[in-house]
């Protein structure tokens, strides 16, 4: 049961890790060199998407990590999957602090009404959004490094 565990732990964190990494540096990339107000328009839509999605995504894998922790709690590795835990904590708190306020504005812009700082905005976002990948990813690889 242990090994089940930790194969969907591991598979449901990765591709969490892997959709945030293609925000980051694919997904945002190709929506800043699109013309006009097309990139914009299509983080808005991003945003009102993922901003669905990623919350159920990220308590999920932080509650598959803590059964993980719980049920594996004398095998070797505990200590990894705990730092892992409380990495995802971590990346959970900078979202509610950092990166929803500013998301749940840009979801509702259009090139209408969009403040005169979008960009900073945008900018500010993705700035902490890096963070939080480099967090996650490090979440990842000790769950991986658990493994062995």
């Amino acid at each position: 049961m242990l090994t089940a565990l930790e194969v969907i732990t591991i598979v449901v964190v990765g591709v969490m890790v892997g959709v945030e990494f293609s925000v980051a540096f694919v997904i945002n990339r190709i929506l800043n060199a699109l013309p006009e107000d097309s990139g914009q328009l299509g983080r808005a839509h991003g945003g009102r998407m993922l901003g669905a999605v990623m919350p159920v995504w990220y308590l999920t894998s932080l509650a598959l990590v803590a059964v993980w922790a719980v049920v594996g709690w004398h095998q070797h590795g505990t200590g990894l999957v705990v730092t892992a835990g409380a990495l995802l904590i971590l990346s959970v708190i900078m979202s509610l602090l950092l990166l929803v306020p500013i998301n749940n504005r840009s979801k509702t812009w259009t090139p209408d009404n969009r403040p005169a700082d979008w960009k900073e905005q945008t900018n500010r976002w993705d700035r902490f959004h890096y963070v939080r990948v480099a967090v996650i990813i490090a979440a990842f690889a000790l769950l991986v490094a658990a493994l062995t």
